[in-house]
């Protein structure tokens, strides 16, 4: 049997790591077998032929409540004590953590209180609800809400149940290095969302504790929305580090400060942290849709997104993980329109124009004649830069791809008009 390959220097430590053992990890998937499901893994011979290698997507966003994080909640709450379990748990989300705590919980016949914030996603806020969860809307940024949970688990004695900053949690979310290892026996690559990085915690300490039985090493790709990556900024400092995040699609994954133990696992176990930006994650989204017909949130497409923008070097077969599937409708229409255009599908363009009878009908026919679709047109006389004797007209438009949509731009500039293509 061949010798596991060497870490880069920054990674080798020969102390035991920190949080679960291998034991606990395969304890953990027994444990959580009765609610958990095993996802499929799904062969994308589109990724496959994108990367040069074969690529599979680990298909989390079918899993129960949605996400993964069901693995952790449920094995956390399994362990707790009969006094902890009648004083009940409480845990703060926006989203995915309330879902698995909440099912979870109502498994186990523990009362569970959920904090989340005041703006939450009414589909995520009713299946919290549908979970048999006592939902408390608090707060309009998630560190208040974050607050309003602690202050009530010191008041009444429920047991907080953490995201991802707990060695029970990060053992859950290892039981996927498991299934993936069964799955695609001869994985090289698994690329991992991180946010707090319970999920890429509990992957890569599997596979770094598997290495001496596969006498290989599983090398671990984690991916950050470059709106809120706390990861390379805390790997560079050599501690966790609070960041100021920007607004992003992927919320799932926006978190200003890694757990104290997932970064202690991923600083040793992890090969690299890469960041993608949120028309990338757009783009993956569709194609998502399209190619691989998976419904996919924001954060558990950044994988994807990340292989497509060419941010990852593969060497052999590759498992990417969809960490979730609990996207808002409302928020999937923007996020689709955005993919389209990130990819070329649906170009915007602004025209001025005289203000005199018949171009509107011009500029129409030669969009038709290049074979684009107009589905809205906007007509103003008040742009800025206009000439009082010009309008200016905003034309949606699909097209086939960037080739096609500079085809529309050429015929309209060779008939003498001035398209400025919109963001």
């Amino acid at each position: 049997m061949p010798a596991a390959t060497p870490r880069p220097e920054r990674y080798a430590d020969n102390s035991p790591l920190p949080g679960p053992t291998l034991a606990e990890i395969r304890e953990a998937r027994v444990r959580i077998s009765p609610v958990v499901s095993t996802t499929p893994m799904e062969d994308s011979r589109f990724l496959s032929d994108t990367a040069g290698h074969p690529v599979y997507l680990k298909a989390e966003n079918l899993q129960r409540t949605g996400s993964y994080k069901i693995r952790g909640a449920y094995n956390r709450l399994a362990q707790l004590s009969d006094d902890e379990k009648a004083r009940g748990v409480v845990a703060a989300s926006a989203g995915n953590h309330a879902q698995g705590v909440a099912l979870a919980a109502r498994e186990l016949g523990i009362a569970a209180t959920i904090f989340m914030p005041l703006g939450v996603a009414l589909p995520k806020l009713q299946a919290t609800r549908g979970y048999g969860a006592d939902v408390v809307l608090h707060g309009n940024i998630v560190d208040e809400t974050f607050q309003a949970a602690a202050e009530f688990a010191a008041r009444t004695g429920a047991v907080p149940i953490p995201p991802f900053d707990h060695p029970d949690i990060v053992a859950g979310q290892g039981t996927l290095a498991l299934e993936i290892l069964e799955q695609v026996p001869d994985v090289a690559n698994v690329v991992v969302p991180i946010g707090g990085g319970g999920l890429a915690s509990g992957i890569a300490s599997a596979f770094a504790q598997l290495e001496p039985e596969l006498g290989r090493r599983v090398r671990i790709i984690g991916v950050q929305a470059s709106n809120a990556a706390a990861y390379p900024t805390s790997l560079s400092a050599g501690a966790p580090q609070v960041i100021a995040t920007l607004p992003t699609i992927a919320d799932g994954i926006a978190v200003a400060r890694p757990g104290e133990l997932n970064f202690e696992i991923v600083r040793r176990t992890v090969d690299e942290v890469v960041t993608i930006e949120d028309d990338e994650t757009a783009k993956a989204i569709v194609v998502l849709l399209e190619r691989a017909k998976l419904v996919v949130e924001p954060a558990g497409a950044v994988g994807v997104a990340a292989l497509l923008a060419g941010k990852i070097e593969l060497d052999g077969p590759t498992v990417v993980v969809l960490s979730g599937g609990n996207i808002d409708p409302m928020v999937m229409e923007r996020v689709i329109s955005r993919g389209l255009a990130a990819s070329a599908r649906y170009l915007i363009v602004s025209i001025p124009l005289p203000d005199r009878p018949g171009q509107l009908a011009r500029i129409a026919e030669i969009i038709a004649e290049a074979n684009a679709n107009v589905v809205e047109v906007l007509h103003t006389r008040h742009g800025t830069g206009l000439q009082i004797s010009e309008v200016e007209i905003s034309i949606h438009m699909e097209t086939r791809g960037a080739q096609h949509a500079e085809l529309v731009l050429q015929h309209l500039r060779d008939e003498g008009y001035r398209p400025q293509v919109e963001l």
